[in-house]
């Protein structure tokens, strides 16, 4: 598929109130540690962690309420409109809240998945696959050092990467409250943070395969 536009962002959109807000509330309920394909639905082993935090180290918090969506979801169409992409899509999964702390990171991935999602997922999300991703910055890039977002729109296997080649590192989006939108398939990594902790909010939309 080819691309004009990899990714859409939107600078200082979301007001501090309401990313303070995100924030606090997040915080407040049952964090978990950060999983990666193939460990979603088992009770994790020592040596299970170990695997995961390989590729990715974090907290997270998964979030469902309506006020979050309403903040967000208008910046995601609006973004699927201006960057000519015009995916359709009718669904969001839930929010996922991200703590990035010292050290903390997520290695190069890609959001779609492989395979669309059956009958387990509901009745919303059956026969569907990611196709938006968005990530809400929800602390100023001033209060952290390290942790950039970074993409790789060659789509090569991790192995195949030259690390100082073919990157584009989303400084556009470091400003409390700024929003990015990109297609689910882009490759993408955040670097560990080296100090400070890096919040974020995650949300994938959902529409049935590309024709």
């Amino acid at each position: 598929m080819n691309l004009n536009n990899y990714y859409w962002y939107f600078k200082s959109v979301i007001p501090p109130r309401i990313c303070d807000d995100i924030v606090k509330y997040a915080l407040s309920k049952e964090q978990t540690v950060a999983r990666i394909g193939g460990y979603e639905d088992k009770k994790l082993s020592k040596q299970d962690i170990k695997n995961i935090q390989n590729y990715r180290k974090s907290d997270i918090t998964w979030l469902d309420d309506i006020w979050i969506y309403k903040e967000v979801h208008p910046y995601i169409h609006e973004a699927n409109k201006l960057a000519g992409w015009n995916f359709q899509w009718d669904f969001s999964e839930p929010c996922q809240f991200t703590k990035y702390k010292h050290n903390q990171y997520y290695d190069w991935h890609y959001d779609s998945m492989d395979k669309v999602y059956d009958e387990k997922h509901g009745d919303l999300q059956k026969g569907k696959i990611r196709k938006l991703s968005m990530t809400c910055q929800l602390t100023d890039g001033s209060e952290y050092e390290g942790g950039e977002l970074e993409f790789d729109y060659r789509n090569y296997e991790p192995h195949m990467r030259d690390e100082d080649k073919h990157l584009k590192k989303a400084n556009e989006i470091l400003s409390k409250g700024s929003i990015i939108v990109f297609p689910s398939f882009i490759w993408h990594r955040v670097k560990p943070v080296t100090k400070g902790t890096r919040y974020s909010l995650v949300m994938w939309s959902l529409g049935y395969p590309y024709k």
